[in-house]
């Protein structure tokens, strides 16, 4: 099975899971490191996830994905916040982000860059308008490779 079809197996099957408990699924990755699989699932709660919500998320999910089989081979489950830098990844995501500083790379150049760091100005549900500098990009979301929020802090 296709790192994809996994990534959408498992939301499918977890996503209800989480709605019931109030959490927000935030962000899948299902990767090899260090010769090893990891599915990593990034949730968050109304005023923050707790040590102690991931690792009760952790046994729910990782039984329910034992018995369902849905990930063919051994791989390790790790259930954690979305940090301070949080994965902009939905709709939500990108609505919830706008006024903020955000970090966008492309999968193809915009404007000659595939890079940009600036305050998400506006998104229509296709196009991201990103002002970097003193110029503002409409980034079409088909092209986003990967994008978060850029934390900052209060001085």
């Amino acid at each position: 099975m296709s790192t994809e079809k996994v990534l959408e197996a498992v939301e499918e099957l977890i996503d209800p899971v989480l709605q019931e408990q109030g959490c927000e699924l935030v962000d899948l990755e299902y990767l090899q490191e260090g010769g090893r699989w990891i599915l990593r699932i990034f949730v968050d709660l109304p005023g923050g996830i707790t040590l102690e919500d991931c690792a009760r998320l952790s046994r729910e999910i990782g039984d329910l994905l034992d018995i369902r089989d849905v990930v063919e081979h051994e791989y390790v489950l790790e259930v954690s916040s979305p940090g301070l830098d949080r994965p902009l990844r939905k709709a939500k995501h990108f609505e919830g982000a706008i006024g903020k500083r955000v970090r966008i790379a492309t999968r193809s150049p915009v404007e000659g860059r595939k890079n940009f760091q600036g305050v998400l100005e506006t998104f229509t549900g296709d196009t991201l308008q990103v002002a970097v500098d003193k110029h503002t990009f409409q980034i079409p979301l088909h092209v986003v490779r990967k994008a978060n929020l850029i934390y900052e802090f209060d001085d």
